[in-house]
């Protein structure tokens, strides 16, 4: 008998780049005459976020940072309106007040309420009437360190954003955090897991850091996916191709994670180039023999929107997320 119940999707990331692909997912939560088929969704998120108003409430309330669990609840809220734009508020004056995101303060203080920020998300997400889970990857307050070209340490998601040196590495500090009971099952229940897309080093990575999730991706039946970064971060993965980026994922995690790599195939026009060529950033290069002989699959896409800035499309990306999670569900099913 054919198994017709939603795919299950787990999107782990962080940043604007996890935000955008929830953004696309959550079309697949109802059926429609356009997408007829449905998921059921978990998002697991990073948590080491250390500037503007996170930041802030961090230092000040001893809270995880909010800010990119805010967005990705935004993304999945069936209730794009009011309550949306109203989490998505940033004061603009107001001692104390400006740069804070009201939906920040709403967790923030939901978290001191109820003793603890995996149960304020919970909650927040059921004010919103989110389309999906979301899970902190660990419930641990947890920095980020990396160690760069030359051997300087650098602590800080912030700073080491901003710095233009070669990253070599990153861990956690303390380095044993634990990741939630609900997450582990997620991901060994899931059709696909996907990675990214995101900043490597500092939205991606850090979840594989926290202990066990690497060990349950890997135990999982489901098809584990990287979507590809589109350019490269100054710096942070400065002339990195798709092949290095994955090599970083499987170092940090200890060993071969990933099944596929998700890549685009749009070009990037020559006026974005020359935009972004002026911040020392361009195109990562599809380096797809590379990518093979490391044993991984390739399924290539029309993924860069580029009004604006260069970003995944949300719906393209959806659609290749669901593609895999219909193989992984026939993977689970034995029928491959």
């Amino acid at each position: 008998m054919e198994d017709t119940s939603p795919l299950r999707v787990v999107a782990i990331g962080g940043g604007t780049g996890l935000s955008a692909l929830l953004h696309g997912l959550k079309q697949y939560t109802k059926p429609t005459e356009t997408t007829p088929v449905t998921a059921d969704l978990t998002a697991i998120v990073t948590v080491t976020d250390d500037g503007g108003s996170s930041g802030r409430l961090r230092r000040e309330f001893d809270v995880l940072p909010p800010g990119d669990i805010r967005n990705c609840m935004v993304a999945l809220s069936e209730d794009s309106g009011l309550l949306s734009k109203l989490f998505q508020y940033r004061f603009q004056s107001g001692r104390g007040l400006k740069g804070h995101s009201f939906g920040n303060l709403f967790l923030m203080a939901l978290t001191q309420i109820m003793g603890d920020f995996p149960d304020a998300v919970k909650a927040s997400s059921e004010v919103l009437k989110i389309a999906g889970r979301i899970y902190p990857s660990t419930a641990a307050n947890v920095a980020l360190e990396a160690t760069l070209e030359g051997g300087t340490k650098v602590v800080g998601e912030t700073r080491i954003s901003r710095s233009r040196r070669r990253i070599k590495s990153v861990r956690l500090h303390p380095r044993k955090a634990r990741p939630l009971p609900a997450a582990l099952k997620a991901i060994a229940d899931a059709d696909v897991v996907t990675l990214g897309p995101g900043s490597l080093f500092t939205s991606v990575i850090p979840n594989l850091l926290v202990e066990g999730i690497p060990a349950a991706i890997r135990r999982s039946h489901a098809v584990k996916a990287y979507f590809v970064n589109l350019m490269w971060q100054p710096g942070e993965t400065t002339d990195f191709r798709a092949s290095d980026h994955i090599r970083a994922i499987h170092k940090h995690a200890g060993g071969k994670l990933l099944d596929y790599a998700v890549v685009n195939i749009r070009p990037i026009t020559l006026a974005m180039k020359k935009r972004y060529a002026r911040e020392s950033a361009l195109p990562v290069e599809n380096d797809i023999d590379a990518i093979f002989h490391m044993g991984l699959k390739v399924m290539a896409a029309n993924l860069a929107l580029t009004t604006g800035k260069v970003r995944h499309d949300p719906a393209a990306a959806a659609a290749i997320a669901i593609k895999l999670a219909q193989e992984g569900r026939r993977r689970r099913n034995g029928k491959t």
